[in-house]
């Protein structure tokens, strides 16, 4: 198979979450930038030490696993609501998520799975492209400034057992 050559563009991007119930609460993001940005991965998504021998290199080991944050924005439209999924709701576990599952397991940290997927068959690839994470912490701030917005943070929880890429 050939190498796609249509670039990625923020339009053609959409950022949706859900929680681990059966039938999962989910959202797909409105209203946003398309900044989504993660911080860098390696192979085995662990860290590197070099260790040195009287001040020369001797040999790399791999030691913690990585912790790969993100970062994303999007307008603000509401706070709250028992009904609809509001974006605070969702990283808050209140209203239309209050009864949602984390994705770290029942009676665990909140936690939820976000998948990025990139519009591309329309485009002529033969499928879009996929990147699942699917046990991320997240929090969020609201910014009043200009036009009202939440900007979101996390962290992709166990990086080497639960990211996916297609």
């Amino acid at each position: 198979m050939a190498l796609f050559d249509f670039p990625m563009k923020p339009k053609n991007g959409t950022l949706a979450f859900e929680d681990a119930t059966g039938t999962p609460i989910s959202a797909t993001i409105q209203f946003e930038d398309g900044d989504l940005q993660h911080d860098e991965m390696r192979a085995g998504y662990f860290d590197v030490e070099i260790l040195q021998d009287r001040g020369v290199d001797w040999i790399a080991v791999e030691t913690n696993e990585q912790r790969i944050g993100f970062t994303f924005s999007c307008y603000a439209t509401d706070f709250y609501d028992a009904t609809e999924k509001t974006f605070p709701d969702m990283v808050m576990k209140t209203g239309a998520w209050a009864a949602g599952v984390s994705t770290l397991g029942a009676n665990r940290p909140w936690a939820l799975k976000m998948t990025y997927t990139q519009e591309q068959s329309a485009y002529g690839a033969g499928a879009d492209s996929v990147m699942v994470f699917t046990k991320v912490l997240v929090w969020y701030a609201f910014a009043e400034a200009g036009t009202g917005k939440f900007t979101c943070r996390g962290i992709i929880f166990n990086p080497s057992a639960t990211i996916t890429r297609s």
